[in-house]
């Protein structure tokens, strides 16, 4: 069993409760996790009974603290990557679009995080590297980096394009990957897709999937 988590917006104990309880494979976080700890901190209990995977949501890069606490647990996030859990290929893509970078249908103003380093002027990097508020933009080498890579379940902090505030760009890419469901973060009012191959986990909800 696989236990996916909407958004916890700094609300932790609710999932240690469920992990407890239920024993599940792996726990996949969807966005938005806002650690006022580090991550080996805020999960100490469990982190010995199950896997921890995570995507990052818009607000894990608001503070240097959000930041720190998630990605330098930088083996457990699961932007970019598909692993395998209780023999099902998962793929994860963290972030959102943002008009600075690209916001589909529109064309992208970037393609490459080089390139928008390379344009946006020294003062603006950040420890050497993107703006901190960049590093959970979707960049369009964020997509390719799937290429070639198929995965059962999509999970995404942003939606596709069946929600009223989604992306056909999402869609494409579960495409790509040949992936039967989509399951997502981002809303916190869980939209109702009237469909198996779509699911929206508001804030805080917890989703239980048998494999």
């Amino acid at each position: 069993m696989i236990l996916f988590c909407g958004d916890p917006h700094g609300e932790f104990d609710h999932i240690i409760q469920r992990v407890q309880q239920a024993k599940p494979a792996a726990v996949i976080m969807l966005g938005d996790q806002c650690m006022s700890q580090p991550f080996e901190q805020t999960f100490a209990a469990i982190l010995g009974s199950t896997d921890i995977w995570f995507i990052h949501g818009n607000h894990d890069t608001d503070t240097v603290h959000y930041y720190d606490h998630l990605f330098t647990y930088h083996d457990r996030n699961l932007h970019g990557r598909v692993i395998e859990i209780d023999g099902l290929k998962i793929a994860g893509l963290g972030g959102i679009f943002r008009n600075q970078v690209w916001y589909p249908p529109e064309e992208p103003q970037h393609i490459t995080k080089n390139d928008f380093m390379a344009r946006c002027g020294k003062g603006n990097l950040w420890r050497g590297g993107l703006p901190r508020k960049h590093r959970s933009s979707i960049f369009p080498e964020d997509i390719q980096s799937f290429d070639g890579l198929k995965a059962d379940i999509l999970v995404t902090h942003e939606a596709p394009s069946a929600h009223p505030h989604g992306f056909q760009a999402i869609d494409k890419l579960a495409k790509s990957l040949e992936a039967k469901f989509i399951i997502h973060g981002h809303h916190h009012d869980p939209f109702n897709y009237g469909s198996q191959n779509y699911m929206n986990i508001g804030l805080r909800d917890l989703f239980e999937l048998t494999c």
